[in-house]
């Protein structure tokens, strides 16, 4: 049942007014995201309901719309799951973040001042911390934000609308090894952020190309229990 998979007051109720239809597409997207709703789990659209404080109807437009766009498995006759991806949607998806990335890590070094510099190391003890407390959930979310805020410093906006389409998914994808990858991933994030501040553009371009590798090779390593 949803009921016991989610813990009690983790999903809030959606305040009206407002877009519905968009508020519970991107509340169910955000669940599935950071792993509240598992890969294959069952989806009640009742039992969903409920919990959002809402009507059937924009739980089953949100569904659907998921399932255009690979978070949600819809089956004939026994309803919506969660997506579990392959091992090849995963490496696909990892393999172009490491080309994005590496570029925006190649522009950061060449663009960066001293105030971008300062927000990157601001948001790594962030994260170190997050570790040391073993609170996945913020070193999850301080990950990502480092990250953006690479791609923020580049200032190539083209790189960064690609990069925003893939950004949920490699959330997605990071959530299950966050703890495996623990420490070591902010000691790289430090050593990107010494490579940017020094303005050394190949560097910066191999640390973040390591970097993200070890995350895709991570992930096909990870535990699965």
């Amino acid at each position: 049942m949803l009921s016991a998979k989610l813990a009690q007051g983790a999903v809030p109720k959606l305040e009206r007014p407002g877009p519905l239809r968009e508020r519970v597409y991107e509340a169910l997207l955000e669940l599935i995201t950071t792993r509240a709703l598992q890969p294959g789990q069952h989806l009640v659209e009742s039992e969903l309901a409920g919990h959002l404080g809402v009507s059937r109807q924009p739980v089953r437009e949100a569904l659907q719309r998921l399932n255009t766009e690979g978070w949600v498995d819809l089956r004939p006759a026994q309803g919506a799951f969660v997506h579990e991806p392959t091992e090849e949607e995963a490496d696909q998806l990892l393999s172009v973040r490491t080309l994005l990335e590496a570029e925006a890590a190649r522009l950061a070094a060449a663009n960066s001042g001293s105030a971008g510099i300062r927000e990157l190391e601001a948001l790594c003890a962030v994260g170190e911390r997050a570790v040391a407390d073993d609170d996945v959930e913020l070193a999850v979310a301080t990950n990502a934000a480092f990250h953006a805020k690479v791609m923020e410093l580049a200032g190539n906006v083209v790189l960064a609308e690609l990069a925003g389409q893939v950004d949920r998914r490699v959330r997605w994808y990071y959530t299950p090894v966050a703890r495996q990858r623990g420490k070591q991933s902010w000691i790289e994030h430090r050593d990107l952020i010494d490579a940017i501040s020094a303005r050394d553009e190949v560097r910066a371009t191999e640390v973040m190309r390591a970097h993200t590798e070890h995350t895709r090779t991570t992930y096909h390593q990870r535990e699965r229990g």
